[in-house]
């Protein structure tokens, strides 16, 4: 047989190319992630979208500032994470674990939209009756246009035929377009079945929505380039065994990606739920727990931490987190040894936020140390005190953002002390400030003895 010349090998993970098969990426040093890729054949004109176009380049200064048109999906989280709702022309990205919500989401979502645009949902991994079954169990009481088939062929007939302004894609992994090689899940397919919905996008204005399955890892499968492509990214978190689903934005080229949506599985799809601050806190009142007030985008959300102490067995003693970065939690335990005097060393240490919620930001530092600090003394943190600021190396503690917006946010849910850096704003009614400048004057506010 002869060789192939034209045959690639892309990157997985980064989407490097190589023109032979290489076993360690020399870009990101993944290792055998070089999978082959063979240039499509050239294509025929896709329907209603012109080879050439007589766009002009313009001056900046005469572009108009208008706002993206956007399209509401009736879902107000689903919305906020968007931006304010889906742009018309663009084309988002959906992830997650399997059975975590993806489908059931995008049926309620083009439910909605079909009251008020034409929508077609497309399906490679269900038949039409399955579907059906699916949108009498959640409600969806208006009509769509639902074609089950995996060809991108048919695809194109059905949007000539109905020219929709909404495109549901379930899933890109199991799409297979006949203009290139491989089997549907492919490097080749993925790239190739997207570049082709991002073109009837741009192309005819249509919103177009992508459900893509993820590995092993939760990373999304198929090439890294995939994620490039397209305008929005948005990821679902959450145990598929649990009712509540995370909806987080990891890209966003027409909002922010600091938005989260919160929603709860139930037999009927996915509820929304308004009070998302609420259902991170258990009220426990017990040693080991903290509570502090996290930003996820515009939103200030209340969450608890707790922290397990034991006994170490072993000469390294182990340091464990869930929804905290690991590094950190070693950083700060680092901290509250040399700065507050706390014999930690003999201990393993556990630490864990209600809810699985995931905490990236530093106005958190201060909950987790005191919630170690209660652990290991026995001394609970009262249940009316919240604590907001960032811990630096040398003990001190430091001012946060929108720190009036935190403060609020407590005081609304019940939190009467608010342990936080120096401040100069005036707290709500009620609400009493407890100011630190260090960690060992925070740990004093709340009653914890150091023990040396």
């Amino acid at each position: 047989m002869a060789k192939n010349d034209k045959t690639m090998f892309i990157c997985d993970e980064c989407g490097y190319k190589s023109g032979k098969w290489l076993g360690r990426c020399p870009e990101c040093s993944a290792w055998n992630t070089m999978v082959a890729f063979n240039p499509a054949p050239a294509q025929a004109q896709l329907p209603g979208v012109p080879v050439q176009s007589n766009a002009r380049g313009v001056m900046l200064s005469g572009v108009s500032g208008e706002s993206a048109d956007r399209m509401s999906t009736g879902i107000g989280e689903l919305d906020r994470v968007l931006g304010g709702g889906a742009v018309r022309g663009s084309v988002t990205l959906l992830g997650g674990d399997p059975g975590i919500g993806k489908s059931t989401l995008l049926m309620q979502a083009a439910g909605n939209l079909a009251k008020g645009c034409r929508v077609l949902y497309v399906t490679g991994e269900e038949s039409a009756s399955q579907l059906k079954l699916r949108a009498d169990r959640l409600g969806v009481d208006s009509d769509m246009l639902v074609l089950a088939d995996a060809l991108l062929t048919s695809v194109d007939a059905q949007i000539e035929e109905y020219a929709p302004e909404a495109l549901i894609i379930d899933s890109i992994q199991t799409m297979y377009d006949p203009y290139s090689t491989g089997l549907a899940g492919s490097v080749s397919q993925i790239r190739q079945c997207t570049a082709r919905l991002l073109r009837y996008a741009k192309g005819l204005s249509i919103s177009v929505f992508i459900v893509g399955h993820v590995t092993k890892e939760g990373a999304l499968a198929g090439p890294k380039l995939l994620e490039h492509m397209v305008d929005t990214v948005l990821y679902f978190e959450g145990d598929r065994h649990d009712s509540f689903r995370l909806l987080r934005a990891v890209k966003n080229r027409f909002g922010s990606t600091d938005e989260i949506g919160v929603f709860e599985m139930r037999d009927t799809g996915m509820v929304e739920v308004n009070d998302p601050s609420r259902l991170f806190l258990s009220g426990s009142g017990l040693p080991g727990c903290a509570v502090t007030c996290a930003m996820e985008g515009t939103r200030p959300l209340l969450a608890e931490v707790q922290a397990l102490l034991t006994r170490s067995q072993f000469s390294n003693p182990r340091r464990f987190a869930t929804g905290l970065d690991a590094g950190r939690l070693g950083l700060l335990l680092a901290v509250l040894e040399q700065k507050a005097r706390l014999a930690l060393s003999d201990y393993d240490i556990y630490a864990n936020v209600v809810g699985g919620l995931k905490l990236t930001e530093r106005a958190c530092d201060l909950s987790v140390l005191l919630c170690v600090a209660s652990a290991v003394s026995g001394v609970p943190v009262p249940r009316d005190t919240a604590a907001i600021g960032e811990v630096s190396l040398t003990g001190e503690l430091r001012a946060v953002s929108r720190l009036d917006k935190r403060v609020s946010e407590c005081a609304r849910l019940g939190y009467r002390r608010v342990i936080l850096p120096a401040c100069d704003f005036s707290p709500p009614p009620g609400v009493t400030l407890l100011t630190a400048a260090t960690v060992e004057e925070a740990i004093a506010l709340v009653g914890i003895l150091p023990t040396v």
